[in-house]
């Protein structure tokens, strides 16, 4: 280790006398940048030098100053959204500059650094790129810059809850989605642990944000692991260029014409300040907090978890019936199992062959006359005590108990989830400018946050915080950087099996809630009771002692419950936990260097190097280390190439080589190129690789859900051989077979010879790989057309998936299932395209795009995951001043219907349509905007993904200082 650290301080060492000798031969570039109209300065316009890397954004009053190695003459370059770009030509002296610009919305003039790692533009970009800089977060529609990424070409998210979305693109979206990859000011802000990009939640200020960028498909070739559907990119304001105060404060409702409740209160309140010194030293600090009603997980679908699929029934209809939002009632038992099991019951021995010796002394005696004999002959006194249970013996002696499964009582999401959301986030960070081109920075965010999060379960996240934290230095051409992010679950929870532990607590499934309905069942079809009312009386029966919501008995179980560690349950003596206690680390290093100034520009070069620590540590709560740590480390290094031919032809060339604990290494090349075919259109090509390490979760997780009646393990082989999975004797069988054999019991014929073992890979669960190819283009068409078209097809191999099987528990009736990630056989290809137009009039910005997505042929056995709609579209129309000081901004969405499928449930998802408006004033005299704005304005309830809550309208009102 000690070897390590220094060869990373002369690594240091050597990009710090590298950059000090460059700024020997550097000069100061400084100036003001005005309105030309108000004469008034403008705050974050761009400034570059043509043809160069680097530059700066002006401060609030207009000044601008950065330091750069080129030498006059050269042009400088002042860019703004909703300016024209102005080009000036410096011979002489490049400080006491100044410019100014002229309103004009003007296209294409982006520029974006996540497609190549170097600063280029948007036009120019090699692959498909998004970008919202902080000029046009401003004017969105939706509440926040997050719910607004929805409206770039090709993104559609998963909705789990009011604060909780997954973003995604070009297919095989999920909830928590692990093939997206997402950083805030370069650092991942995927929850190691519970293995979600933590999102919003515990993210970005929208006060903080300077710009966003989002890299459809693949790019493991430049960002590593992960990403092999995109890559998100959040980018937070230097102090240096974005000085000041600003503050922001919404109000609004939702839950209008809701069902589920009341009209409700959203407030949030954001902060931001930030000051410099002298151009050397620089502080920021950031706060943002958000409180209201989440929206509420209300599907009651009849759902059958062996087929993963929605039944038909309801509570009233259907004895097994399993809710999608309801929990406890996933747990069930077939009414033979538990009647030949209460007639083996040796406690109740001696009393089933004394009904039976009776009943075959009197073979036509009705159930009646049977209690009347054992009542009134003093023989059969010893009999009387086991009465209730006269039923189940006639029941199975007369063929009455039906063979059928039926289910606990659960309850209903909103008895058991936290729906009071909120957010709190800190951020800030200090800067010191060692030379004019060299940056120390140490930065913190912090955010801990209450909202419900959907994976293989429905997970109640309260009091949940992450922290990140990273020192960096870089420089005009170089970085190198530490960070971690710290996961604490604090008193987060499975709801599902809150759920049933409840019901365990009332009266446990096994020994008491099961024989108790099966007795009164048989009872009553001894009667002569129809299957339907001796059903409703055996669920009478055995929840008289139900506790209901909002009685004692419920709330202090629920208190009890969701408070204790899931490691900590012990059924024998009655504690029952829920919680998670995930305390799970990250560590992060990384480094890249930019050869190009040192090549002056004949060759673009740049290599960079990252190694990762996953330090696991959830107590036996979410994965296998209860008693043992489980640390998984990760190592990779990339190198890349560009050359311009000309003014036509730019060709990109890079590779990068990864390596995991478990996994062997991995090498993705990306080949782009980028042709020239007028000034300012261009046509794209790419080649690009991506891979998907197995999540830690896909690893090491070992946890029940779904109220105890599955298990999920992790895909590499020591845990398979923990649970004998990979043992001959005790191999699970498929499930398909397994549904054969209950269907074969339920209709009475033999069962002989269904059941299939299934045999896991004995390498365990492996990376996922993609091949992407592209084909794209973006040009004006004129000054005020742009068009971004591209298409694309996708190879993916070793798809990491998901089975389920059915182990026996040694010779009885009982199975236990196992869901565990394995890597699917064959191919899966899926393609598309997209297109996005962006037109001006006059001072009216009019746009649109539409999406399509399409999986190719599936391997055999392969569970269709897609879970993408074939067409997406949306528009947009915006003026930012329609009259003086007033603006307004409207977007509508689209989607088509389509099958969603995931680990907690599977059905249909309805197509559906939102509108987001919102119309601004602006106040100059004390530099204010007042918005008044809503999101799905027509309140048409909507979900995303099958399973989760439907979302109305928010309706809000907004002032902003120093925007």
């Amino acid at each position: 280790m000690s070897r390590i650290f220094t060869q990373i301080f002369y690594v240091l060492l050597f990009v710090y006398a590298g950059n000090i000798a460059a700024q020997a031969q550097s000069i100061t570039v400084s100036g003001t940048v005005k309105d030309k109209q108000s004469k008034e300065g403008l705050a974050g316009v761009s400034l570059t030098i043509k043809g160069h890397s680097g530059g700066t954004a002006s401060t609030s009053n207009g000044s601008f100053t950065f330091t750069t190695t080129a030498k006059v003459p050269f042009t400088l370059v002042a860019s703004y959204v909703g300016y024209g770009t102005v080009e000036q030509q410096i011979t002489g002296n490049a400080t006491g500059i100044n410019l100014e610009l002229e309103t004009a919305v003007v296209l294409g003039g982006d520029v974006v650094v996540s497609a190549s790692r170097t600063p280029e533009r948007i036009l120019e970009s090699p692959v498909s790129i998004e970008r919202m800089s902080a000029a046009s977060i401003r004017e969105i529609a939706a509440p926040s810059f997050y719910d607004a990424l929805n409206n770039m070409k090709g993104v559609e998210s998963s909705m789990q809850s009011l604060t909780f979305k997954s973003i995604n693109t070009r297919g095989f979206n999920s909830n928590g989605n692990t093939r997206f990859n997402q950083y805030i000011d370069g650092m991942d802000n995927q929850a190691p642990g519970l293995n979600f990009s933590v999102g919003n939640i515990v993210g970005i200020t929208e006060l903080d944000v300077d710009n966003v960028e989002l890299l459809p498909g693949a790019s493991s070739a430049l960002y590593g692991a992960g990403g092999i559907n995109g890559t998100l990119l959040m980018t937070s304001k230097d102090p240096f260029k974005y000085p000041g105060a600003s503050f922001q404060y919404k109000t609004g409702v939702n839950h209008v014409n809701d069902d589920n409740s009341s009209v409700q209160p959203f407030n949030q309140l954001d902060v931001r300040m930030a000051k410099s010194w002298n151009n050397k030293f620089g502080v920021k600090a950031a706060f943002s907090f958000l409180q209201a009603k989440d929206w509420f997980g209300n599907n009651y679908s009849n759902f059958d978890r062996t087929a993963n699929s929605v039944k038909p029934g309801d509570r009233s209809s259907d004895p097994n019936y399993d809710g999608v939002n309801v929990y406890g009632d996933e747990v069930n038992a077939n009414l033979r199992f538990v009647a030949a099991g209460i007639s083996a019951n040796p406690q109740l021995a001696a009393a089933f062959a004394g009904f039976n010796g009776i009943m075959t002394a009197a073979p036509t005696a009705s159930y009646g006359n049977l209690v009347t004999l054992i009542n009134a002959n003093p023989a059969y006194a010893a009999l009387r005590p086991a009465l209730p249970y006269l039923g189940v013996a006639y029941g199975l002696r007369n063929g009455l108990i039906s063979n059928q499964s039926v289910s606990r009582t659960g309850y209903n999401e909103s008895d058991l989830v936290d729906y009071g959301t909120k957010s709190l986030k800190f951020s800030g960070g200090l800067y010191y400018n060692i030379t004019p081109t060299i940056q120390l920075i140490g930065q913190a965010n912090w955010g801990t946050g209450t909202s419900v999060y959907t994976g293989s379960d429905r997970y109640s996240l309260r009091n949940f915080n992450i922290g990140q934290y990273k020192i960096e230095l870089k420089g005009q051409d170089f970085f190198v950087k530490a960070y971690t992010t710290q996961e604490r679950s604090g008193d987060s929870y499975i709801s599902s099996i809150l759920g049933s532990y409840i019901n365990e607590k009332t009266s446990p499934s096994r020994t008491s809630w099961f024989p108790t309905y099966t007795a009164a069942y048989a009872t009553a079809k001894a009667q002569g009771a129809t299957d339907a009312i001796a059903n409703a009386a055996a669920r009478s029966a055995a929840d008289a002692n139900r506790a209901l919501p909002g009685s004692a008995a419920f709330i202090n179980n629920k208190n009890a419950i969701m408070n204790t560690n899931i490691s900590a349950t012990n059924f024998a003596t009655g504690v029952y936990g829920a919680k998670f206690d995930d305390k799970t680390n990250l560590y992060h290093y990384e480094g890249q260097y930019n050869f190009t100034n040192l090549f002056n520009n004949v060759i673009e070069f740049q290599v960079g190097a990252s190694s990762r620590l996953y330090q696991l540590r959830s107590g036996g709560t979410i994965f296998d280390d209860l008693n043992r740590e489980i640390n998984i480390n990760e190592y990779g290094a990339f190198a890349q190439a560009g050359k311009k031919f000309g003014e036509f032809f730019k060709l990109t060339v890079a590779g990068r080589y990864d390596k995991s604990t478990n996994f062997e290494g991995r090498f993705t090349p990306r080949i782009t190129g980028v042709f020239t075919v007028a000034k300012n259109n261009n046509i794209r090509l790419s080649y690009q690789t991506g891979y998907r390490n197995p999540t830690t979760q896909n690893q090491y997780i070992d946890l029940s859900v779904g109220g105890g009646s599955q298990r999920l393990i992790g895909g590499l082989p020591v845990s398979l051989a923990k649970y004998g999975l990979s043992t001959e004797a005790t191999k699970g069988y498929t499930e398909a077979s397994y549904r054969a054999y209950n269907a074969a019991l339920v209709s009475g014929t033999s069962p002989a010879g269904i059941l299939q073992k299934y045999t896991f890979d004995p390498r365990g669960v492996r990376p996922e790989s993609v091949q992407a190819y592209e084909i794209g283009y973006k040009g004006l068409l004129s000054p005020r057309l742009l068009i971004d078209a591209y298409g694309y097809y996708n190879r993916y191999k070793d798809f990491i998936t998901a089975v389920n099987v059915y182990q026996q528990v040694g010779t009885s009736t009982d199975y236990v299932k196992y869901g565990v990630p394995v890597n699917a056989e064959g191919t899966v290809t899926s393609y598309g395209g997209a297109l996005g137009l962006d037109y001006l009039m006059g001072k009216w910005n009019v746009s649109g795009n539409v999406s399509y997505n399409q999986i190719g042929d599936l391997p055999a056995n392969y569970i269709n995951d897609f879970n993408t709609p074939k067409i997406r579209y949306n528009l947009g129309l915006g003026n930012k001043e329609i009259v003086k000081n007033f603006g307004f901004n409207v977007s509508y969405r689209w989607q088509d219907q389509f099958y969603w499928n995931s680990s907690f449930s599977a059905g249909q998802v309805p197509a559906y349509s939102t509108l987001d408006a919102q119309v601004s004033l602006r106040i100059p005299s004390v530099n204010s905007v007042v918005k008044l704005g809503g999101s799905n304005i027509l309140n048409k309830y909507y979900f995303t993904s099958y399973g989760n809550p439907e979302a109305g309208a928010i309706y809000y009102i907004g002032l902003t200082f120093n925007p």
